[in-house]
C-alpha cells in the first residue's frame, strides 16, 4: 500500500522546510515573484503555517536571509593587521564570501528584492553600510566615512549582481586570486586615500 501524500502536517522540520522553500524562492525568483501560497506549495504545508511561523512576506523575507557570518565582527577581522592591507583584506573576505552557496543566494535575493522592494532596499543599505562598512570607515579615521562606506558598498553590491545575477562571463569566469588583484587596490583606496573635493 502506497504512503498517503498530501500536505506536511505542523511539527518537527515544518519551520525549516518552509526556510528551505523561502530562500530557494527569494533567491531565485526575487521578492515580487515569491509570495507566502507559493512557499507553501513548495514546503508541502498550508499557506496559515507559513505566516503562522514567520508572519508576513517581509518577516518571512527577513527572517531566512541570513548570512553565514556575523555582521558587527566584520571590522574586527578586517582591521587585524597593518593599515596599508585593509583593502585587500576586504577583498579577500568580500570573494570567498561569495564562494560560499547560502551567501550568494542571500546576497543575491536581497538585491533582486532591493529593486523592486523599498522595504528590502532599506534592509540591505543597513547591512552593508550600517553594520559592515561604516564601523570600518569609522575607525579607520579618515574624512567622510559614509561616503566612503557608500562607495565601497556600490564595488561590492555591483559586484554580486554582475558576476551572480547579470552573469558577465569574464567576470563570472575569474578566479579568486584575480578578483581579489582588482579590487583590493580599489577598496584600499576608498578607505584610505584622500577623497577629491568638488572644490
Amino acid at each position: 500500500m502506497s504512503a498517503h501524500r498530501g500536505r506536511r502536517p505542523a511539527g518537527s522540520g515544518t519551520r525549516e522546510a518552509i526556510a528551505a522553500a523561502a530562500r530557494r524562492q527569494f533567491a531565485e525568483l526575487g521578492y515580487p515573484g515569491t509570495t507566502l501560497r507559493s512557499v507553501a506549495a513548495e514546503a508541502g504545508v498550508d499557506t496559515r503555517l507559513v505566516s503562522h511561523y514567520f508572519g508576513s512576506k517581509q518577516q518571512l523575507f527577513a527572517a531566512v536571509l541570513e548570512l553565514p557570518f556575523d555582521p558587527g565582527a566584520t571590522a574586527d577581522l578586517f582591521l587585524a593587521g597593518d593599515v596599508d592591507g585593509v583593502g585587500r583584506r576586504v577583498a579577500a573576505f568580500v570573494v570567498a564570501t561569495l564562494a560560499e552557496p547560502v551567501a550568494v543566494a542571500t546576497l543575491t535575493g536581497m538585491l533582486r528584492a532591493a529593486a523592486s522592494e523599498d522595504s528590502a532596499a532599506e534592509m540591505i543599505r543597513d547591512l552593508l553600510i550600517t553594520r559592515i562598512l561604516e564601523p570600518l570607515t569609522q575607525r579607520l579615521g579618515g574624512d567622510r566615512p559614509q561616503l566612503r562606506a557608500s562607495l565601497m558598498g556600490s564595488q561590492i553590491a555591483g559586484l554580486t549582481f554582475a558576476r551572480h545575477v547579470v552573469g558577465i562571463p569574464e567576470l563570472a569566469a575569474a578566479d579568486r586570486e584575480t578578483l581579489v588583484a582588482a579590487l583590493a587596490p580599489v577598496f584600499q583606496h576608498y578607505l584610505t586615500d584622500p577623497l577629491p573635493s568638488a572644490e
